[in-house]
């Protein structure tokens, strides 16, 4: 008789070598699992499990989309085409407060690349990359919405608006 192989047994490989085992415990494999059986059969089901998953663990590891590939009987190419198209799916781990700088037109004129090398030179950390703490993540953004505020950056949900780098140390420090 063949082994039923379940995502528990695929945690339990994973978790023996790796990262993951750092990451990811039995208790939040078994609440993937849940959430993957509450979306079965349901039109755009991979979105919203990965959605809620990365809602739990902060991010979208390999380790992760193979195991929900080998769950839901999805190609694991489909999830990484999905990971990979939308930018609100993160394959890395980003910091508490992930800070967007947008280099829209708007900005871009009046100074959001000054902003990112302010960034780049208070935190240490380039585009795309976080702390050593796991405190900051940097990103930039074709657009926030805030155009007749520009230059615009966001810290999570917090837009701060016609920001100089002359007030950047202000604005970090409030959330150091």
């Amino acid at each position: 008789m063949f082994k039923e192989v379940t995502l528990e047994h695929t945690v339990e490989a994973k978790l023996t070598k790796g990262k993951a085992a750092k990451a990811i415990d039995s208790k939040t494999w078994r609440q993937i699992k849940k959430i993957i059986e509450a979306t079965d059969g349901q039109a755009g089901a991979p979105i919203r499990v990965l959605q809620k998953t990365q809602g739990l663990i902060g991010h979208l590891p390999r380790e992760v989309l193979e195991a929900i590939s080998r769950e839901m009987r999805i190609p694991l190419s489909e999830l990484y085409g999905i990971t990979s198209f939308y930018s609100f799916f993160s394959m890395v781990p980003k910091g508490k407060y992930v800070i967007q700088v947008c280099l829209g037109t708007s900005c871009y004129v009046k100074g959001g690349q000054r902003i990112i090398d302010a960034v780049n030179k208070d935190l240490g950390i380039e585009s795309e990359g976080t702390t050593a703490d796991g405190k900051f993540s940097l990103q930039t953004v074709r657009c926030i919405g805030c155009c007749g505020l520009s230059p615009v950056l966001a810290i999570n949900e917090d837009i701060h608006r016609r920001v100089k780098p002359s007030k950047l140390k202000d604005i970090l420090g409030s959330y150091r």
